[in-house]
C-alpha cells in the first residue's frame, strides 16, 4: 500500500493540504518519499478531559493537532516519531471504550475511537507502518513516558493521600509514574530518560531512584531533524474552548473500504 501511494500526486497533494491547514505554525511535512496512510479525528485524554484531536499517520510519523477549523485548520502541531511508538491495548470497562495507549518517549496518552472497528483500523495500520521503520533500520525506543492520571480521578494527592486538591491547592503530575500530586510532594526534579532537562518528580519516585541509583541521562538524537523535544508541560493540555467537529470521517488511504466513525 505505501509503495504504490509514494510516488502518486494525490499522495503529495493530501500532505501539502495538511502542511496548509497547521500554516506557519507547524513543522512542514510534506518530503519525498512520505507517504500519508490515514486520517482521523479521535478523542485524545486530557488532564480534565477528552478532547477531539485531528490524527494523521504517515509511513514514519504520528502527528496530530487541535482543531481550529474541521479540514480547515488546525494548530499545536505534536509530532512523533513512529520508531518511539508503542501501543497499549484498553479494554472496555463502563464508560471506557474503544480505547488504547499510545506510548513515546516524550509523551504517553490514552486515545478513543467512535467504534471498536475504527480502534483495530487505527493499531493495525500504526503498528505496521512502526514495524516497517524498524526493519528499515530505525532504532526504537527503549523508553516511553509514563501515562498521566487525569485530574478527575484523583481528588487527593496519590502519594501522601492527606492533601486534598482545591483552587488553591493545585494538582501536578509526576513524570516519571504519571500520579498526581500535590505540592508539597513534587518539590523534587529528575533528568529522566525520556527528558532532556530536569522534570518534577513526586517524593516516591524521587527516593526509589535515588536508594536504587537508577538516576539516568538521555539518550542524544542523532535524527537530522529532531522531533524529540516533545512537551511535556502541563500547560499544553489548556487549549481553550473545544471547537465544533463537522466532520469525524476516518480514512486509511488504500484502503477498499475507509472506516467511517460517528460524533462522539
Amino acid at each position: 500500500m505505501v509503495e504504490r501511494l509514494r510516488l502518486s500526486q494525490a499522495n503529495r497533494k493530501r500532505i501539502e493540504n495538511i502542511d496548509s491547514c497547521f500554516g506557519t505554525q507547524g513543522e512542514t511535512l510534506w518530503t519525498e518519499g512520505r507517504v500519508l496512510v490515514g486520517e482521523g479525528v479521535l478523542m485524545k485524554a486530557c488532564r480534565k478531559k477528552p478532547k477531539p484531536r485531528q490524527f494523521f499517520l504517515f509511513n514514519d510519523l504520528l502527528v496530530y493537532g487541535s482543531i481550529l477549523i474541521s479540514k480547515k485548520r488546525y494548530h499545536k502541531q505534536r509530532i512523533i516519531p513512529l520508531e518511539q511508538v508503542q501501543l497499549q491495548d484498553i479494554k472496555d470497562d463502563g464508560n471506557i471504550k474503544h480505547a488504547w495507549q499510545i506510548m513515546t518517549r516524550g509523551k504517553s496518552f490514552t486515545v478513543y475511537a467512535a467504534t471498536e472497528m475504527e480502534k483495530q483500523e487505527w493499531m493495525l495500520h500504526i503498528n505496521r507502518c512502526v514495524q516497517e521503520v524498524i526493519k528499515n533500520g530505525k532504532r526504537p525506543a527503549s523508553e516511553h513516558a509514563a501515562v498521566w492520571i487525569p485530574d478527575s480521578e484523583a481528588p487527593e494527592c496519590m502519594c501522601c493521600h492527606a492533601s486534598t486538591f482545591t483552587v488553591l491547592n493545585r494538582r501536578h503530575h509526576c513524570r516519571n509514574c504519571g500520579n498526581v500530586v500535590c505540592g508539597g510532594c513534587s518539590t523534587h526534579r529528575l533528568l529522566l530518560p525520556v527528558s532532556k532537562h530536569p522534570v518534577r518528580v513526586c517524593d516516591t519516585c524521587y527516593n526509589k531512584r535515588c536508594n536504587s541509583n537508577e538516576i539516568s541521562v538521555p539518550v542524544p538524537s542523532t535524527a537530522k531533524t529532531d522531533y524529540t523535544h516533545f512537551e511535556t508541560d502541563e500547560s499544553e493540555e489548556e487549549d481553550g474552548e473545544d471547537k465544533p467537529v463537522e466532520d469525524n470521517q476516518t480514512t486509511f488511504y488504500g484502503s477498499t473500504e475507509p472506516s467511517t466513525s460517528t460524533t462522539l
